[in-house]
């Protein structure tokens, strides 16, 4: 079960980073660019808030199967686990990081579907998908991830 998960998590991740990274250069080209918001900007917004959700959960699953999760705290302690800072990576800055990306790219997308003309509309997109993106890019475990 678990290399399964891990298999899944590590290449849904390439898409949702990718989405996330159009959806945020579309929201921040649209604000700069006194664009008029679009259909298809919409669809982009909701597909990466989508593709992000979807990683959450298996990530989430992935946090109590894995071995570097919940597991690697209770076999250790946390304060092993603190001290260490690969296990740190993976059992909690990664995971709380990762919740707080999903936090802000869910209350932009809320946000930006409550206004009504186009320049707060992509302001709410590329503030809060910008954010989420730096996250992302801040606890991506890029030593595993690229090799």
């Amino acid at each position: 079960m678990y290399p399964t998960f891990q298999f899944i998590h590590s290449y849904w991740a390439y898409l949702v980073l990718f989405i996330v990274t159009i959806a945020t250069i579309n929201a921040l080209a649209g604000f700069f660019g006194k664009k008029e918001y679009s259909p298809k900007d919409f669809r982009l917004a909701l597909f990466a808030l989508i593709v992000t959700h979807i990683q959450l959960l298996i990530g989430l699953v992935l946090l109590f199967v894995s071995p570097n999760g919940i597991q690697a705290i209770s076999n250790n302690g946390m304060g092993a686990v603190m001290k260490d800072s690969t296990m740190r990576l993976y059992a909690v800055e990664h995971p709380t990081i990762m919740i707080l990306a999903v936090v802000f790219i869910t209350i932009g997308y809320s946000k930006h579907k409550k206004k009504l003309v186009s320049t707060p509309k992509f302001k709410m997109l590329a503030i809060f998908y910008t954010v989420t993106l730096l996250l992302m890019l801040s606890r991506i475990p890029w030593g595993q991830w690229l090799s």
